[in-house]
């Protein structure tokens, strides 16, 4: 894949404006375009591999130092950075493995990733924040296990709804760019 001036540009107000969104008040929990970021890094960067995990953990990471800072400031009652962290950064930047499989960006492939990345992160991280306490203490049961998951359903909904919306946008608009390049190559 050839990164030109205006793809890198794209690229930096993408992560840039993905962060500041997910920071904002008043958003709907998980709905927030981090998870679509990781599926379209790991198709765009399929050869640097490095980039296409970067580009999500960049943008999760601005995200959550505005978070601190809106914490800091008595904006929110949410925390930038909290003890655990880095696992649930590594199951987030794990999600660029979708990606990887989206090779011929179709829509269907894209929809499937699109559903399958969220559904991963609600399933592994719901088990973590079960199996080590995380804040809700659920009973050690099948039970308490469900109730976990019955607990984070709204967030559920929202990141695969999020994933659809913002995939289709990251991956619409790269094929746009993609077409209008075409057609400029052609006329030249």
């Amino acid at each position: 894949m050839k990164l030109n001036r205006s793809l890198v540009i794209s690229l930096v107000l993408t992560v840039f404006l993905s962060a500041v969104y997910r920071a904002m008040p008043n958003r709907p929990w998980g709905f927030a375009p981090q998870f679509a970021i990781a599926l379209f890094a790991g198709a765009l960067f399929v050869k640097d591999k490095k980039w296409a995990f970067a580009i999500p953990l960049i943008s999760m990471f601005l995200s959550d130092l505005l978070y601190q800072a809106l914490y800091i400031n008595g904006l929110t009652e949410i925390q930038g950075f909290y003890t655990g962290q880095w696992k649930n950064y590594l199951l987030f930047t794990s999600l660029t493995f979708f990606g990887f499989f989206l090779k011929s960006g179709k829509p269907v492939q894209v929809l499937a990733a699109s559903m399958a990345s969220p559904t991963t992160f609600f399933l592994v991280s719901n088990f973590m924040v079960w199996s080590g306490g995380g804040g809700l203490n659920r009973p050690k049961t099948f039970d308490g296990l469900l109730q976990c998951y019955a607990d984070a359903i709204p967030f559920y909904g929202n990141s695969l709804i999020a994933t659809v919306v913002f995939s289709a946008i990251l991956f619409g608009g790269y094929y746009l760019l993609q077409q209008n390049n075409t057609k400029k190559e052609l006329v030249k």
